[in-house]
């Protein structure tokens, strides 16, 4: 693929690869809910690497190569490790792993007959651990974190029957590293347990593990089946001996587990015949594992191999391809999620997949069903890639004569219309403000700050508001005041916090019209789009008329700042019967006030402003906010109508472009000149 982009196509794949790559180490590392396979963030990272090879001019700041996870969010303290917590390169072929050897004999001129002798044992799918003894004595464990930064776990690993508290003949500091991990049958255990109880089912072990050891109450951790393994170690006070193996084996005797399935290699035949020994077993062992782990046994050439940026040389990690199974389609269910896509998940006639009973699959949209001409009663290949998401693969029956399967044009929850936007594969439900599945997020968004900004009205509150059939839509936010006194009976809620939340409310019956425009969530509608409708048509009442007439696509399209697809986004919001009673109803609470520019006239009235890269001395709202004072419009990319745009550090395709059409470009400092001024 690399060699097929130019150099401008590079550097735009590779800041949407940053972007996507960082996404999904934060929803790995930091919130234990992946939405993607091992195997396909494999193949992100896999390609990121190859582009920067091919463009190392191009290589950016937040390059996913010089991170090694997510920077941790959550309440629990944070912990800088005193050496990092590194990644490992992956391998997915034999001829990968030959490689390995060979750049380690390249990099430390090996004799051709000196034997490069590795360690290799299962890489257990959990959450990475440091555990730091002194002086014998457990003082803190931590999560991996981003590799720098980690999570203090130390109360909620003290939980855990493998981890002791106090080891005997150790070196005076010694920091143990490992995987807290849950074995499959716990794990199937506790979601049995969750499931009964009305609580969280998690989606895989290493979820599970991961979500029960960053508890913010050691209670709960110590109710969870935690397990750990140690595969190494950090900082130390003295060497624990002078192999990888021999090092491995002292830890054991300290009382700490490590994997059976250890040994040494000394050649690659070895290496490879071992992967396929575990792979083989891999369905009998109590764990997930992902793949092999081979590190260079000489722990005087692992110093020498020493690191790259975010792994070291002298390991890497030889993951399983992805497993797979047959079996039957036995239905097709319609999912809707809170921003109204419709997800189709296939129900299977269940079948073990690498140790785990798999009955779902995702089918991901329309045209995926399309693609492999699935219908129920299909018998399909379906595979667990990176032991995370069953997918179908293949349909080995396509060609049997059977009914095609048709996809809903109406919401099942709602029964509003459901469409797909020209050039998109997702068909979204168009009820919004009253499909059931999508009522809590609208509803957060409605209150949130960029929209209405209701002071004390929170998620925690929504839900439980919602929960107890006070809230439905909009409208009824306003009519609260008339379950006062049961809200007065509930835990948490006091008088001044009652009062306080119900003139928070009462405060925004007259809102600004942009902000409760935005507050809707129609599609497409964000709030510069808004203030670009209102700039047009004052009022709100006035752009429902203009959305529902006759000349709506023409009228609406002609707006600066809103094309075809906004229009058309409107239209279907105001088309669909539902929204217009939602409308109503909230219009009879509320009194949106009418539209008043805060722009002046200047030399930047009417022009397009996109602002790019650092913003050192503000932040990217209130430069944009002082652009909308200027009478210009901020808009978000870079094409031949931009009029200017202004740079800060790591500017990257943005920039490029606007030099490529002759767009002026000018510093923040400039900025700064410019807004002075004016």
């Amino acid at each position: 693929m690399a060699d097929a982009l130019s150099e401008a196509e590079a550097a735009n794949r590779l800041m949407r690869l940053a972007r996507e790559i960082a996404r999904h180490d934060r929803l790995y590392h930091d919130r234990d809910a992946p939405e993607i396979s091992d195997a396909d963030y494999d193949a992100l990272v896999r390609e990121n690497r190859e582009l920067e090879a091919r463009f190392p001019q191009l290589v950016r700041p937040d390059s996913p190569s010089k991170r090694l996870g997510a920077v941790p969010t959550s309440a629990l303290a944070k912990v800088t490790h005193a050496r990092a917590m590194l990644s490992l390169e992956n391998a997915f072929s034999a001829g990968e792993v030959s490689d390995f050897v060979g750049r380690v004999r390249r990099f430390l001129s090996l004799d051709p007959a000196e034997p490069v002798t590795v360690t290799a044992e299962p890489k257990i799918d959990g959450l990475s651990c440091s555990l730091r003894y002194e002086a014998g004595l457990l003082v803190l464990a931590a999560t991996r974190g981003d590799g720098g930064v980690g999570e203090d776990v130390t109360a909620n690993a003290r939980t855990i029957k493998d981890i002791p508290q106090r080891i005997a003949n150790a070196p005076e500091l010694m920091e143990v590293r490992g995987e807290v991990y849950m074995s499959k049958a716990d794990f199937e255990a506790l979601n049995a347990r969750q499931e009964a109880s009305g609580g969280k089912v998690f989606a895989n072990p290493r979820n599970a593990a991961a979500g029960s050891l960053r508890q913010k109450d050691p209670g709960v951790t110590a109710a969870r089946p935690l397990r750990f393994y140690a595969h190494g170690w950090g900082e130390l006070s003295e060497p624990l001996a002078e192999t990888q193996f021999e090092a491995m084996q002292r830890i054991a005797g300290f009382g700490l587990p490590i994997a059976n399935l250890f040994v040494r290699c000394e050649t690659v035949d070895a290496m490879l015949a071992h992967y396929a020994a575990i792979e083989q077993a891999r369905a009998d062992l109590p764990f997930d594992i992902d793949g092999v782990v081979y590190k260079v046994d000489r722990l005087d050439w692992q110093d020498r191999l020493g690191q790259v940026a975010r792994a070291p040389r002298w390991a890497l990690a030889h993951k399983f391809p992805a497993e797979k199974a047959e079996t039957t389609l036995e239905g097709i269910d319609i999912q809707v999620g809170r921003t109204g896509k419709l997800t189709p998940v296939g129900r299977l006639k269940p079948v073990g997949v690498g140790g785990v009973m798999v009955a779902n699959v995702t089918l991901h949209n329309r045209d995926e069903i399309a693609r492999l001409g699935l219908r129920i009663g299909d018998r399909v290949r379906i595979q667990r890639a990176g032991d995370v998401i069953p997918q179908v693969v293949e349909n080995l029956t396509r060609d049997e004569p059977r009914a095609a399967y048709v996809f809903p044009d109406h919401c099942p929850q709602c029964g509003s219309e459901a469409v797909a936007e020209q050039g998109e594969v997702d068909v979204r439900c168009t009820g919004g403000l009253v499909c059931p599945a999508q009522r809590f997020e609208r509803l957060r968004h409605f209150v949130s700050r960029g929209a209405l900004d209701i002071e004390g009205l929170g998620e925690k509150s929504i839900a439980e508001f919602i929960d107890l059939g006070w809230l439905h839509s909009p409208a009824d936010i306003f009519r609260l005041h008339q379950h006062r006194a049961d809200l007065l009976g509930r835990e948490g809620w006091k008088e001044k916090s009652v009062d306080n939340l119900l003139a928070a409310i009462d405060a925004k019956r007259s809102p600004d019209p942009a902000r409760f425009l935005f507050g809707l969530g129609i599609r497409h509608v964000g709030i510069v789009t808004a203030k670009d409708l209102l700039k047009c048509f004052v009022t709100v009442e006035a752009l429902r008329a203009a959305a529902t007439g006759d000349n709506a696509p023409a009228e609406l399209a002609s707006v600066e700042g809103v094309g075809a697809v906004v229009a058309e986004a409107l239209i279907d919001f105001f088309h669909e019967p539902h929204n217009l009673q939602v409308w109503d109803d909230l219009l009879s609470e509320v009194r949106p006030q009418a539209y008043v520019s805060a722009a002046r006239q200047t030399e930047w009235s009417g022009k397009t402003i996109v602002f790019t890269g650092t913003l050192e001395t503000m932040s990217r709202d209130e430069a944009k906010a002082q652009a909308e004072r200027l009478g210009a419009r901020a808009a978000g990319s870079v094409s031949a109508k931009t009029d200017l745009v202004v740079a800060g550090p790591g500017a990257g395709s943005k920039l490029k472009k606007a030099e490529e059409l002759g767009i002026r470009v000018v510093s923040e400092a400039d900025w700064a000149e410019i807004v002075a001024r004016a």
